[in-house]
């Protein structure tokens, strides 16, 4: 990720939120998009990857931190104008890679079951459903945001993927 692509990436996370519309979560869809100090921090971590097209501009993005020794995916978000080609699986196998390269076991993310592209499509990417008993400290308290931002009005889980 560059400096330069970050608010282009606020845009890719606004077009891909629009499709949250579609499933009656209009509130997901009209959530703002990360702020460019965050993508910053994110980018100066090290931990932030943009998929580009063949003239160089950004597709998609991966952001990810690390919380209790694995590789939590943050926000991964593919424009819509480029969803459906498995841009997200092959980002997500790129840092399924970084991760094994860093000693990390497993990327975890958390995400809406019941969203066709959220659970179901993470399933196919090689990620399984966490019991609440896995939870580790670090995920626990990512849940704890989470609802406190008021994402459980909707059914969530916490995945993860062996690297």
């Amino acid at each position: 990720m560059r400096m330069d692509e970050l608010p282009a990436l606020q845009d890719i996370e606004r077009a891909a939120g629009q499709c949250f519309k579609d499933v009656g979560m209009p509130e997901i869809a009209a959530d703002d998009p990360l702020s460019l100090d965050e993508l910053a921090w994110f980018q100066a971590s090290e931990m932030a990857w943009v998929a580009v097209n063949e003239t160089d501009q950004p597709m998609a993005y991966l952001i990810a931190k690390i919380v209790d020794d694995d590789f939590y995916v943050e926000q991964i978000s593919v424009h819509s104008a480029y969803a459906r080609r498995r841009i997200g699986k092959a980002m997500l196998d790129h840092v399924a890679g970084v991760a094994r390269d860093a000693d990390a076991s497993h990327l975890t993310l958390a995400t809406f079951r019941d969203v066709p592209w959220n659970a179901p499509y993470y399933l196919t990417c090689g990620f399984e459903i966490m019991s609440r008993e896995s939870l580790t400290p670090g995920l626990l308290a990512i849940q704890r945001q989470e609802i406190d931002h008021g994402l459980y009005r909707w059914a969530r889980v916490f995945m993860r993927r062996a690297v």
